[in-house]
């Protein structure tokens, strides 16, 4: 399950990425409004968990500007704004939740769950390329029928380039979305856990899946089925 959360306070945010990475969702962070819906509109996303106050534009205004793209994905508000005018004013402009904060993480993860079991079978769960099957429900991956075991960083790289087949996708992209940080790019970070990836899926020369475009990033090519 994809999820993008849209929080500016640096510390909450961090909690909420690391709690739910750790439970096996991929977080994307974006700490302003007006940039989140740039994000969700070429972007894939499961969920959208949303405050209100937001630089840029405010998490109402994020809402109505999505849909008005005609983004469907199920959003949940998470908001000092505790009062029923507020919480009212979210769940009939659309949201599917609201929690106020301070909230239970445990709490947290049981309201994605939630929705991961009302929406998740709407949404695209399985890409398949170049004999390649990603399961982004299950978290597997299977080439060629063998289950191939791999990290969490190692599956949420490789979901990144198979949602991108036929687009090049820069290391500082990877660093930005897989690590939610701009790490020094002069780290091989990226380079050691491509390495270890292409280890696992390409153990001859006729299973070359990843293309290193040099100086650019890196790409997969193929027919991309969504399931």
């Amino acid at each position: 399950m994809r999820i993008l959360l849209v929080e500016d306070e640096q510390k909450l945010a961090s909690f909420i990425v690391k709690g739910l990475e750790d439970v096996g969702y991929t977080i994307d962070l974006e700490r302003d409004g007006s940039k989140a819906i740039e994000l969700a509109a070429t972007e894939n996303y499961d969920l959208i968990l949303l405050d209100i106050m937001l630089p840029g534009q405010n998490g109402f205004d994020v809402l109505r500007n999505i849909r008005e793209f005609s983004i469907n994905s199920p959003v949940i508000f998470i908001s000092a704004l505790s009062d029923s005018e507020h919480i009212i004013k979210g769940l009939d402009m659309g949201a599917v939740d609201y929690i106020k904060k301070p909230f239970d993480f445990e709490e947290l993860k049981a309201r994605v769950r939630n929705v991961q079991r009302k929406f998740g079978g709407q949404r695209t769960s399985v890409f398949q390329v170049n004999g390649l099957s990603l399961d982004l429900l299950k978290r597997e991956v299977v080439l060629r029928n063998e289950v191939i075991e791999l990290s969490k960083r190692e599956f949420s790289i490789l979901e990144l380039l198979v949602r991108n087949t036929n687009r090049v996708v820069s290391k500082s992209e990877i660093t930005e979305k897989v690590w939610n940080v701009n790490f020094d790019m002069s780290s091989n970070v990226v380079e050691v856990h491509m390495h270890q990836l292409r280890k696992k899926l390409e153990k001859n020369d006729s299973d070359k899946l990843i293309q290193t475009m040099v100086g650019y990033g890196y790409k997969i090519e193929g027919e991309l089925i969504k399931k």
